[in-house]
């Protein structure tokens, strides 16, 4: 058991470049997936899942969807997950 301190979740917002966006429906509406949230895991496994606006505008709700599988959304999760981790490694405290 470490004896720093408890961090209890590890997340990070990634935009879904514009080349790798999807639609999906849910309750009859269909959304446009612009962002991803990605969590670390206690594991140490990442899990992601995309969210969006609906496609016909409006103030819809903010819905989750899967991600997926497809060897360049994969990418994309693991290269935010890389550039965040070197974020956080050359963070300069409190400012």
């Amino acid at each position: 058991m470490s004896s720093g301190p408890e961090v209890k979740a590890l997340a990070i917002n990634v935009t879904i470049p514009e080349a790798l966006r999807w639609t999906d429906t849910r309750r009859g509406e269909v959304f446009e997936l612009t962002t991803l949230t990605v969590r670390l895991l206690p594991d140490g496994h990442l899990a992601a899942k995309a969210y969006g606006r609906p496609v016909g505008g409006g103030r819809g709700a903010y819905v989750s969807f899967p991600v997926p599988d497809k060897p360049e959304l994969a990418a994309l999760v693991a290269e935010a997950a890389g550039r965040a981790g070197a974020l956080w490694a050359a963070h300069r405290g409190l400012g």
